[in-house]
């Protein structure tokens, strides 16, 4: 006969609301009793019946992480980092890929919502309103986009574009351009408004082309229409842009750095591979994974938005409604793929070269989130529409 729950109880000399809040909320036992619990719980063969637990306690601990693009590699990380989390938590993850869909986002969350304790919305592209009102079906912590009155974990890409232009102005480029992301992304529009007025600030003028797939094949696409820019420096939206940047321009027969200098964001681990190594900004993407799961299951009420499996909903000032905003810092990565300017090259024809980068020109201080990897600004009018 299969172990029961007051088995463990019997053996391990504890209660048995402490056996099951071992199993669903171990962070609230004492960490002797838990491991105590535990290892008699192993030795019986005990192991919890989640649909039961679910019916009595209106919990079915798996957790909806809601993805823009499962391809693009910045977002493995985050998903590792967040499965991790939430299994020390005995919580299970329920991983769900939009395409850059916002109608397909609409109908996952609503897909997920009577499955889950709560949904990780990361990279959305749907509008604030409708997200606002999902979370009244669920509750949601936002990854990447900031929403007015929800929980929200972002990545500061406004402090990293302004790292970007501040290291191409200082080495020197006085014409800029900007390849924006896609239409509807808050990372997009924070890249923007930080890129125009850190090179308004530089007396650079920047041309904004977008929006754009964020894939490398968004990137490829652009190489001709940077080319017609003039611009000496360009800054991607991420880094799969800047790849596929740098991959046309090379077949236009223009050379990284030397003619054009290219900075990425989101120091993928492609952005190391490619020669040149690309510069670019890396952003926390597993701490954002962990803190999101932290965020929805900070209180121990945080996921009881049920009142039974069947049951309604709780009223919108239970803690889902914590309105907290959690901001990540960035940091600019500075590799081979950025080099000196015209402006640079008139006045410090003399400057000297790293010794990690032979024969390029020391690049400008980067600032303090800045770093060398280890191993009357204008936005032009664009050729295209631009993301809002």
């Amino acid at each position: 006969m299969p172990a029961t729950i007051r088995d463990v109880a019997r053996a391990s000399g504890v209660h048995i609301s402490t056996v099951s809040r071992t199993f669903s909320a171990p962070h609230l036992v004492n960490p002797e009793t838990r491991n105590r619990v535990l290892a008699c719980a192993e030795d019986l063969g005990y192991r919890p019946n989640r649909a039961a637990r679910a019916l009595i306690t209106g919990r079915t601990h798996n957790i909806g992480l809601i993805i823009a693009d499962i391809a693009n590699p910045f977002f493995p990380p985050l998903i590792k980092a967040a499965e991790s989390q939430a299994r020390q938590r005995d919580y299970h993850i329920f991983i769900a890929d939009t395409n850059e869909d916002p109608a397909a986002e609409e109908d996952l969350v609503h897909a997920l919502a009577k499955q889950v304790d709560g949904v990780l919305l990361c990279s959305p592209r749907m509008s604030n309103s409708l997200i606002e009102q999902l979370s009244r079906e669920v509750p949601l912590v936002v990854i990447n986009r900031q929403v007015t009155g929800l929980p929200a974990v972002v990545m500061d890409v406004g402090q990293g574009a302004r790292l970007a232009v501040e290291h191409l102005t200082g080495l020197g480029h006085r014409a800029l351009a900007l390849l924006g992301g896609p239409r509807g992304s808050w990372t997009n529009r924070e890249i923007r408004r930080a890129a125009t007025a850190a090179a308004r600030a530089a007396d650079a003028s920047l041309t904004v082309l977008g929006p754009n797939p964020p894939t490398e094949g968004g990137g490829l696409a652009m190489a001709e229409q940077v080319r017609r820019t003039g611009a000496t420096a360009v800054l991607a939206y991420n880094d799969l842009m800047a790849i596929g940047l740098m991959e046309g321009l090379d077949s236009l027969g223009l050379r990284v750095p030397r003619d054009i200098s290219v900075v990425g964001i989101d120091d993928i681990a492609l952005s190391r591979l490619t020669r040149p190594k690309l510069t670019t900004v890396a952003t926390p993407a597993a701490a954002a994974g962990r803190t999101a799961v932290d965020m929805l299951l900070q209180h121990d009420g945080s996921a009881s938005a049920r009142a039974g499996r069947g049951g309604g909903r709780a009223s919108t000032t239970d803690d889902r409604r914590t309105t907290a905003q959690v901001s990540l810092q960035t940091e600019l990565v500075i590799r081979d793929s950025t080099g000196v300017g015209p402006a640079a090259s008139a006045d410090r024809p003399g400057a000297a070269a790293p010794a990690d980068r032979p024969g390029a020109a020391s690049p400008a201080r980067p600032g303090p989130h800045g770093h060398p990897d280890p191993g009357g600004a204008t936005t032009a009018a664009t050729p295209e529409s631009v993301a809002s």
